[in-house]
């Protein structure tokens, strides 16, 4: 009889247990459903700004219900380009102390596995009440900026509204749409003036990319696999490319990040900053890019690094994907530092920016939930809610339990692939070296992108080598799948 198959029940439960022995919570407790029972409304507050007339909209995955941030554009005299991004209010229904705010900051963040989605709030919270749903009033935090045709930002400030989401879009149709390459999506065409609007949006945002480049931005390409199931069976991995959309929303919300940062900062308030330092393992970046015949400095240089990064991907746009996942790997993993009134954090060496908070996704972060609340008593002139302590706690809590979030994705995405991967044996594929330490040498494979561990004929090998691998076994339980190189 021939061993039973893995299926998605299996990736589930797995998924369950890993989230335990990571320290995070599977499930809501009874004090969590009884306080959202109680919550029959999303909330209200006339004295905010009434921006409902505006042409908002939002951008996200197809699937996604906890919708962040909304946004909208409009032009100003010259080159110049008012950007408003509004952020949903999650503190007015969510303030410390509640058994859901106790959830929240226990895990910090909304955890994306391939066989399910722990969401950081209640699904009654983040996919209604708290989020900025299509065609209902809702409470933000609204960060505007006065964007020039440089990309410079001559003006910001932050403040509440009420706003109102005209079109929930997704990135993929709309992508398509700004490249040419397909019509307007209907909930778009249907909302007269917003595809305009939308252009702008996307002007700016192009802007605003090219000015953070010219300072070292690093414009990688990387990308995790999805998982496709097909009658609870697992059918394939597919993988989620940058596209123009991806790119509009994530060039606004880091302008965004950096307005709270700065407002925070004139209002002499603390706050949680998201810092990448310069990578520990600059001579090894070094040496890949040798290996592409271009010499990088001595010391650590985003400026150079970048001028490298994009002569690479001119060379070989198919293959740059594997060369960003390298030099992501060798860069390191951010973190979370508490920037006080008198003192100064790191920046972000990756988005070449040094004021930059997490506060664009209450929702799905708890570290931009503290922003929220920071931003909102700094608004308010009241004191600000937490100690330093208690700062420099939450950063070293959501740094640790982010961490722990991404080994848990890794970990379900290794089962999903493991399972994919059943019955192969002894099937080669290509693939690329992401992981060369004592503890080990890891391969990612291209189709089906997956990574699995190289535990014969790995000696010698180094991050952003490719090899030709061997499957030797997959174990879905545990999340292997073991390779031997092939000569």
């Amino acid at each position: 009889m021939s061993p039973k198959r893995h299926d998605r029940a299996d990736l589930e439960r797995i998924a369950d247990q890993a989230m335990r022995e990571r320290g995070l919570l599977p499930s809501f407790s009874a004090a969590v459903h009884d306080e959202v029972s109680d919550l029959d409304q999303p909330a209200a507050d006339d004295t905010t700004r009434d921006l409902r007339s505006l042409l908002w909209c939002s951008i996200d995955n197809d699937d996604s219900r906890d919708l962040d941030q909304i946004s909208t554009a409009e032009p100003l005299d010259g080159d110049r380009t008012r950007v408003l991004v509004a952020i949903a209010d999650v503190d007015s229904l969510v303030p410390q102390g509640t058994a859901i705010d106790a959830h929240a900051r226990q895990n910090t963040t909304s955890v994306y596995t391939a066989a399910k989605l722990y969401p950081m709030l209640p699904e009654r919270l983040c996919y209604d009440l708290t989020s900025l749903v299509e065609a209902e009033d809702r409470l933000a935090v609204v960060f505007e900026m006065v964007v020039d045709g440089a990309g410079e930002i001559e003006g910001s400030d932050v403040y509440r509204a009420t706003v109102y989401n005209r079109a929930k879009l997704a990135y993929d149709s709309v992508a398509a749409w700004l490249e040419g390459e397909g019509e307007a999506p209907a909930a778009l065409a249907a909302v007269p003036g917003l595809d305009e609007n939308l252009r702008l949006q996307d002007q700016v945002a192009q802007t605003l990319r090219e000015k953070r480049h010219r300072h070292g931005a690093l414009d990688l390409e990387t990308s995790e696999p999805r998982a496709v199931f097909r009658d609870g069976e697992l059918a394939d991995l597919e993988e989620q490319r940058k596209n123009r959309a991806r790119e509009l929303i994530e060039d606004l919300m880091i302008a965004a990040n950096g307005v709270s940062a700065r407002f925070l900062a004139r209002k002499k308030f603390p706050s949680l900053r998201r810092v990448l330092r310069s990578p520990e393992r600059w001579g090894r970046i070094a040496g890949v890019a040798m290996e592409y015949g271009v010499r990088l400095p001595d010391e650590p240089d985003a400026a150079a690094l970048e001028a490298f990064l994009n002569k690479a991907r001119r060379a070989d746009p198919l293959r740059f994907p594997d060369l960003s996942l390298t030099i992501v790997k060798l860069m390191g993993s951010g973190e979370y530092a508490v920037e006080t009134p008198d003192g100064s954090t790191p920046g972000h060496f990756g988005l070449a920016v040094r004021a930059y908070t997490h506060s664009t996704a209450p929702n799905r972060r708890y570290p931009d939930l503290i922003a929220q609340r920071l931003l909102k008593a700094a608004l308010d002139d009241e004191a600000v809610p937490y100690s330093t302590g208690a700062l420099r706690e939450l950063a070293r809590h959501c740094t640790e339990q982010e961490d722990d979030a991404n080994r848990i994705e890794r970990h379900v995405r290794k089962s999903a692939a493991a399972l994919l991967l059943e019955g192969k044996k002894g099937q080669r594929f290509d693939g690329i070296v992401t992981g060369a330490s004592h503890k080990g040498t890891w391969a990612r494979i291209f189709r089906p992108p997956a990574e699995g561990k190289v535990v014969k004929g790995f000696q010698g090998l180094d991050v952003g080598d490719r090899v030709e691998v061997e499957l030797l076994g997959t174990d879905v339980e545990r999340g292997w799948i073991d390779f031997a190189r092939v000569d």
